[in-house]
């Protein structure tokens, strides 16, 4: 087991009770069962573990970071129980997904709970105010961010006329790395901003966190969009919004380019359809691209941990540098 590996699950052990605590505080016995649902299901801590990693690279201690950190972990699994809801997923880590779990209305409930939970960690924390200011406008980047992955969307959600008015018959690439920046490189820039807030970082170590997590976020976000193609899951859902569909329609002829596109704008998606598509996909270099620009993201990301201090958890931000693009779900 490398060094990456152990502090993830070093970062569970600490991380879940501190997280139920919060998540607890204030309810009644019938309904945490319901709100443990969602952490239980699992999940690599990745976030809380960032934050953790970065406050430790700067000589901060673990008392001074870890309600901080479960906030991170709270408010991420937020934006899931609510992307659960958006994209109608029924399946999350071999789970049933809290809003195929408990229903709809409860699963609506549950986010409001959550939503509070965040903030309650932020108030635990040396400098509340900062990093209450950090969730909240992170937060609020992941909502425009899934506002924009919606509007990205090729059909469906005909009862919702505001994205059908809305939506976007053609992506650039400036639209795409908006919408990721917001939906997902702005958290991972966060945790790693707040853990070296909590370890009293400077202002320039901060920064360089900062360009780390960004960067690393972007890439994170690039290797999902290639395994949510390889499962056709992104075909099903017409996210456009996915850089090797982006890729792809660049490098196909227009025929094959406007058979794609019927495809994600079909009433009905069906297999065969599926199947298609990534055929049509794999007849293109858009999956070695896509790839390749994740690694370049993750070279980037590296760069900044070059001028932050050289110890054990510099090469464990490296380490899951690489376990981000290397991962396979």
């Amino acid at each position: 087991m490398n060094h990456q590996n152990f502090f993830l699950e070093k970062t569970t052990k600490d991380v879940n009770p501190v997280i139920k605590e919060i998540l607890d505080s204030y309810l009644g016995s019938r309904t945490k069962d319901t709100v443990y649902y969602q952490i239980d299901a699992g999940g690599k801590r990745l976030r809380p573990a960032l934050a953790i990693a970065s406050c430790f690279l700067l000589g901060g201690k673990i008392k001074n970071v870890i309600y901080p950190a479960a906030g991170l972990e709270i408010l991420h699994n937020n934006t899931l129980i609510v992307d659960d809801i958006i994209d109608h997923s029924l399946i999350r880590r071999n789970k049933p997904t809290t809003w195929a779990n408990f229903g709809k209305s409860i699963a609506e409930c549950l986010s409001l709970a959550y939503s509070v939970s965040f903030i309650q960690a932020a108030l635990k924390s040396k400098e509340p105010l900062r990093i209450s200011e950090i969730f909240i406008k992170t937060m609020k980047a992941i909502v425009e961010g899934e506002i924009l992955d919606i509007l990205f969307e090729q059909s469906g959600r005909k009862e919702e006329s505001y994205v059908v008015k809305n939506r976007y018959l053609r992506i650039t690439e400036k639209d795409y790395f908006k919408m990721v920046i917001k939906k997902t490189a702005t958290l991972f820039q966060s945790c790693c901003e707040v853990g070296g807030i909590c370890a009293q970082a400077k202002e320039k170590e901060i920064k360089a966190l900062k360009n780390y997590g960004l960067n690393l976020g972007i890439a994170f976000q690039i290797k999902d969009d290639i395994l949510d193609i390889l499962s056709g899951d992104d075909v099903k859902e017409r996210k456009l919004g996915n850089i090797v569909i982006l890729f792809t329609l660049k490098e196909l002829s227009l025929k094959d380019k406007n058979k794609i596109l019927r495809i994600m704008r079909k009433e009905e998606i069906k297999d065969s359809d599926i199947k298609e598509a990534l055929q049509l996909i794999k007849k293109t270099n858009s999956y070695e691209k896509a790839y390749q620009l994740g690694e370049k993201y993750i070279k980037r990301a590296k760069e900044n941990l070059k001028i932050l201090p050289q110890n054990k958890w510099n090469n464990i931000l490296s380490e899951m540098a690489d376990f981000v693009i290397e991962r396979k779900k």
